[in-house]
């Protein structure tokens, strides 16, 4: 149970460190709208955007911060 209760603490850190990473770079202008990699269909009247570029960095970036909280907790 207790490393359970390691394991939520560490995860709701992480979740507030991204959110207030978040927060700044979109209180700075950072857009993940314009990561390359992204498709955007734009019609008459729809727009479609496709974020590849958004999620292979999003992916990249969780399994780094994931094996960096499983390594901790296999100690």
């Amino acid at each position: 149970m207790l490393q359970f209760s390691r394991l939520l603490i560490i995860l709701g850190a992480s979740i507030l460190a991204i959110g207030v990473l978040m927060y700044f770079m979109a209180r700075a202008g950072v857009s993940f709208e314009r990561i390359p990699g992204n498709i955007r269909l734009q019609g008459s009247n729809f727009t479609c955007v496709f974020a590849l570029g958004a999620s292979i960095l999003l992916s990249v970036l969780l399994t780094i911060i994931l094996n960096v909280i499983a390594r901790f907790l296999n100690k």
